[in-house]
């Protein structure tokens, strides 16, 4: 036993301490029991003297000599106390850590250990808090193999021996409160391995903000208040398989520059206004924002996030994040974010061995290193990794109020042998080559988010033939509330890109999709993916002269416009930008100088009008009982024709579709019911870019049968052009 000086602490476990090795601190700093009186102990690196301020009055603390910085002392009794410090010349008077009890609850780590806390980033991360009368932060992070954890930060010179936390029992997680530490302030954590190795220090895994990159810390921002609950109503009713659903998926980075101002990007604040003020001018009903959690590098366009909780700094504030949903949602405008659970990369201040081990990701490369974009693979059979990666799609969806989340690369997570040559990858249970881990940790958050929040979407990026990505967990299926068509948009737009003289022998590209149109709930993509690396642009992949290329736009759009599923275009895309998608400048909005152009524009939002106000065109997307092919094997002359339909008493609507540059009068094609059918959509329309070829507003049925129907008309189908046709 030590001296009173000493604080009854031996030699061994104070130079711990002074070396930041110490694995519980709180066993050794602060208030401590000794007979009939209280012992304090302090470390306080760099400091001469130091007094404990009570209400009683000051009470000196002894130095060790063979140990600088270690500080204690006797005090009458367990009562609030402040230090005071003196040394080198300064003074200095703060409150001490490690006098504070804990902040996290029993039931917490007992959620934690079972993998169950659906808010986790309520109590992990880093909240701002009036804690035990002193106003500070609390932090908790999960590192369970490590030695010693601490907060490091300008406020204590990024010394990992400063601020040592607190062990919670087996649950893995650390937490300290640091009186005194505000909003705004920059933060990681300094780790030592299992080993006892010291690790590049850590940005928060629950972080709300982070620095601007290239800085690597996070940022201590605070949760707002609660608002008032949205109406879950309104917004199931907009995001249900009934709805007319038109996304507008954008860049936030490249959507709009300020040439003016060296090429900045806008501001949460501008985009609420501009690109929100836009979007419903346009007539999409949604949002779909490409990864907006932090993320180090430009180049991946957010799709290698670092910071999962934290919205992207490079265009504001969490708060102003805020602002850009609240907008959408008054506009009118669904917000769904593009939410990245498959990978991540390996930067030395994420998540990779965050505690000196294989703690998020698989130890094994063959399970948890992405070949192709050099990231790594979260371990979805682990039930903390499952529970941090569920409660962070709850987390955008609950505190930030956002609509829906696009899952990424969902087929990467689905096969353990994606990508991967024999030899390179790891069975299942069974001997397959299915992520049965993968799989059930979709399904349950699916489940939990629809569950939790109902109202909800979920959308699928998922590019095989894995059955029921969209079907309900209790039937089977993954759960998720849609699934990106990719195999219609390579097909189609396969069939596009070639000559009209070629598209006879391909007609099965644009009439296939409707063998397996009803086994998912359907959203046909054209996406960014479509517009980079070589790819070109939209309008670049269309054959012809340049007349010839804005009409095969034009017909393209109207067709997809006209066929089941939901509807998403990429920025840019709307307007026929000409070039190659670049996330480092603004898109070429003065190509709406140009009339081509600006007809392209102009076609999308009466495509959008059209679709919104015409239930035939979007009740039954995901049902057969909305479709009925007219012609669909006219392949000589690459002319389609098929009915959409409503519910009963809605009126129905004819799409024809005519693929190649020749005009075709008189062209006989049956329809459902006999009567007057009013023009309603035209490509070749001269607003659009066309040359007014049509059928002067309508056509009547005559008591001729046709295609299998009653019922039929004469059409002039204009070159290179779709038509639509609505009863009434």
């Amino acid at each position: 036993m030590e001296t009173t000086e000493g604080g009854g602490i031996d030699r061994a476990a104070a130079e711990a301490i002074a070396a930041g090795r110490h694995g519980d601190p709180f066993s050794v700093l602060g208030l401590h029991p000794a007979g009939p009186d209280w012992v304090l102990r302090c470390f306080v690196p760099g400091a001469e003297r130091v007094v404990a301020l009570m209400e009683d009055g000051r009470h000196p603390l002894a130095g060790r000599p063979d140990v600088p910085g270690f500080f204690a002392g006797r005090v009458p009794r367990l009562a609030p106390y402040r230090l005071a410090a003196e040394g080198d010349g300064a003074t200095w008077e703060f409150d001490d850590p490690y006098r504070f009890g804990p902040v996290l609850g029993p039931l917490d780590e007992h959620l934690m250990s079972e993998g169950r806390h659906l808010r986790l980033w309520q109590r992990l991360g880093a909240h701002p808090m009036r804690h035990e009368g002193v106003e500070g932060t609390h932090f908790a992070v999960w590192a369970p193999n490590a030695q010693r954890v601490s907060v490091v930060g300008d406020f204590n010179w990024w010394d990992g021996r400063r601020a040592p936390m607190r062990r919670r029992g087996a649950t893995g997680v650390w937490e300290i409160f640091l009186p005194g530490i505000p909003a705004g302030t920059a933060y990681k954590y300094d780790i030592l391995g299992p080993g006892g190795e010291s690790l590049p220090q850590k940005a928060d895994p629950v972080g709300f903000g982070a620095e601007h990159p290239p800085a690597t810390a996070s940022i201590v921002r605070g949760l707002p208040p609660r608002q008032p609950e949205e109406n879950r109503a309104r917004r199931a009713e907009a995001n249900s398989v009934d709805a007319p659903i038109s996304i507008y998926e954008v860049h936030l980075g490249s959507w709009r520059r300020r040439v003016e101002e060296g090429n900045r990007r806008l501001s949460y604040r501008e985009l609420a206004s501009e690109l929100v003020g836009y979007a419903r001018d346009m007539g999409f009903t949604h949002l779909e924002l490409l990864p907006i959690s932090e993320y180090p590098f430009d180049g991946s366009w957010g799709y290698q996030p670092v910071g999962m909780f934290a919205p992207t700094i490079r265009h504001g504030t969490p708060d102003e994040f805020r602002v850009l949903v609240q907008a959408a949602h008054a506009a009118g405008l669904g917000v769904i974010l593009d939410w990245v659970p498959g990978h991540f990369p390996s930067d030395a201040h994420g998540l990779s061995r965050f505690d000196g081990t294989a703690l998020y990701e698989h130890a094994d490369p063959k399970e948890g290193f992405h070949r192709d974009w050099n990231t790594l693979i979260y371990n979805y059979g682990r039930r903390e990794v499952k529970n941090y990666l569920i409660a962070n799609a709850i987390y955008w969806l609950a505190e930030y109020g956002t609509d829906g989340l696009r899952v990424d690369a969902v087929a990467s997570m689905l096969y353990r042998d994606y990508s991967r040559p024999e030899g390179e990858w790891v069975p299942n249970v069974h001997g397959g080559r299915e992520n049965l881990e993968a799989s059930a940790f979709l399904r349950e958050m699916n489940s939990a988010v629809y569950a939790d929040l109902p109202g909800s979407m979920t959308v699928a990026e998922e590019s095989t033939s894995f059955p029921g990505v969209s079907r309900p967990v209790h039937e089977g299926g993954l759960g998720f509330g849609f699934k990106w068509n990719m195999g219609w948009m390579n097909d189609t737009l396969d069939y596009i890109a070639r000559d009209p003289v070629h598209r006879r022998w391909h007609h099965d590209q644009l009439t296939f999709g409707m063998v397996y149109a009803w086994s998912e709930n359907f959203i046909l993509p054209i996406s960014h993916d479509e517009v980079v690396h070589g790819k070109g642009s939209m309008i670049g992949k269309m054959p012809g002269s340049p007349w010839e290329k804005f009409a095969n736009l034009r017909a393209y759009y109207g067709f997809m416009w006209g066929h089941p599923g939901k509807k998403l275009l990429f920025m840019g895309q709307e307007f026929a930008q000409g070039r190659e998608w670049n996330h480092d400048t603004s898109l070429d909005w003065h190509q709406l100088e140009d009339p081509q152009h600006a007809g392209i524009q102009r076609l999308v939002r009466d495509l959008n009008r059209l679709y919104r106000d015409t239930p035939a065109l979007h009740v039954h997307d995901s049902r057969p009982e909305g479709f009925r092919w007219i012609d669909a094997d006219n392949r000589d002359q690459s002319v389609l024709a098929f009915a959409r339909c409503g519910r009963r008493g809605d009126a129905p609507v004819v799409v024809v579709c005519n693929f190649t540059p020749v005009e075709r009068t008189g062209f006989r094609l049956g329809f459902p019911e006999q009567g007057r059918w009013s023009e309603v959509l035209n490509t070749d329309a001269a607003i659009y870019g066309g040359a007014n070829r049509g059928n002067l507003g309508g056509v009547l049925t005559e008591d001729v049968a046709s295609h299998g129907l009653q019922q039929s008309a004469l059409l002039t189908l204009p070159p290179l052009s779709v038509v639509m046709f609505r009863k009434g």
